[in-house]
C-alpha cells in the first residue's frame, strides 16, 4: 500500500481561486463595479428587512388602538 505524497503548500481556497480568475478576466473598473453592485444588493436587502419590521410594528400598534365608532 502506497501513501499519498504530502504537499509542501496548502491548496488555495475556492474563493481565492475565483478572485484570481476574476482579476485575470476582468479589468479593475469591472471588479469595482461588481463589488459596488453586490454592496447595493446587500443594502437593498437590509432596507427590505427594515420595512418588514416597521410594518410589523405598525400592525401591532393598529391592533391595540381603540377603534372609533
Amino acid at each position: 500500500m502506497h501513501a499519498l505524497p504530502e504537499r509542501a503548500t496548502a491548496l488555495p481556497s475556492v474563493t481565492v481561486a475565483l478572485r484570481a480568475v476574476e482579476s485575470l478576466l476582468l479589468g479593475r473598473g469591472q471588479r469595482t463595479a461588481r463589488r459596488n453592485a453586490w454592496s447595493a444588493v446587500l443594502e437593498d436587502r437590509r432596507r427590505a428587512q427594515d420595512r418588514v419590521e416597521a410594518l410589523h410594528v405598525l400592525e401591532a400598534v393598529a391592533d391595540r388602538a381603540p377603534r372609533a365608532t
